[in-house]
């Protein structure tokens, strides 16, 4: 979603003469920056609004509300008929004594072969938090160990290993190197002798000395908010209680979308049915629809 500042500066660079078509889904997550310019914009009024009814998928059509997420997914356990489908929910079953059992669902379902996948170039592990046993960082180290354990070429640096095979993603925008946050990378060397490690961004090679890796982190999994504007071949989402501070609608559906072949829930019914049912959020104050009637003719006037 585009914040306020940069549809000023779109808005600012675009003629008189042009049209301007946005195009987006308001029931995702708004933008990590301020406002809500696509709600506001539809709020108002002011601009001719088309909203998509049907979704077509492996050339059916199915109806539109079935994907938004005022709906509760229907939770199955992988079945011949599901299989066949596109998006595919899957129950973690009842609540384990061991908090490291999601670790493990989260690594064996769905299979990857099964379905087709590089376990680490197609499959993007998707959480809502960064924190707690079911977080992205916890989770960064589990699969790590599991998927690419390291050799004896590695580097150890701001709490992270690194070694060749790591998915790593840039966390700052470095417009020397040319890599921005939230880029997903592979790493193809570490020297120790050299100080430097070489990472892989869409096939182009980019260096990094050691001293510069508080810039990235591993990547198998990355938080929900961090997906934003990302697609990825498969997405699998761990959703525990343990999330409840950030168990929302929106949360949800965005992380959901962002699976083009594939999404899995694995966790809670009760946190998903938490999330589904959290339509509140946090509130975002704005003058922009306001400003947008005001602007229209035959609109409200001032004074």
């Amino acid at each position: 979603m585009v914040d306020v500042m940069l549809m000023q500066a779109l808005m600012k660079a675009t003629p008189d003469s042009a049209a301007l078509l946005i195009v987006g889904d308001i029931d995702q997550l708004p933008s990590v920056g301020p406002g809500q310019v696509l709600a506001d914009v539809i709020a108002s009024g002011a601009a001719p609004v088309v909203r998509l009814t049907e979704v077509f998928r492996q050339g059916r059509r199915e109806p539109n509300h079935r994907q938004r997420p005022s709906h509760q997914p229907g939770l199955h356990s992988g079945s011949q008929a599901a299989r066949r489908r596109q998006r595919l929910l899957l129950r973690a079953g009842r609540r384990s004594r061991n908090r490291r059992a999601p670790h493990r669902r989260i690594g064996k379902e769905p299979h990857p072969k099964r379905f087709g996948l590089d376990p680490i170039r197609d499959i993007q592990v998707l959480c809502p938090m960064n924190r707690g046993g079911v977080g992205a960082r916890s989770l960064n180290i589990e699969l790590q160990a599991a998927l690419n354990p390291a050799g004896e070429r590695k580097v150890e640096r701001f709490g992270w290993t690194f070694a060749p095979g790591d998915k790593v993603m840039q966390i700052e925008n470095d417009y020397d190197k040319e890599v921005y946050n939230g880029d997903i990378g592979y790493i193809d060397d570490v020297d120790p002798d050299a100080g430097e490690l070489n990472a892989s961004f869409d096939g182009r090679s980019v260096n990094y000395g050691f001293g510069e890796l508080d810039t990235l982190v591993p990547a198998y999994a990355a938080t929900i908010h961090k997906s934003q504007g990302s697609e990825y071949p498969a997405v699998v989402i761990p959703i525990m209680t343990q999330h409840y501070a950030m168990l929302q609608r929106n949360l949800l559906y965005t992380g959901i979308t962002r699976g083009k072949r594939l999404a899995v829930l694995v966790g809670q019914k009760k946190a998903i049915a938490i999330a589904v049912r959290n339509v509140s959020g946090r509130r975002r104050w704005s003058k922009l629809d306001e400003w947008l009637r005001l602007g229209m003719p035959g609109g409200p006037r001032q004074g």
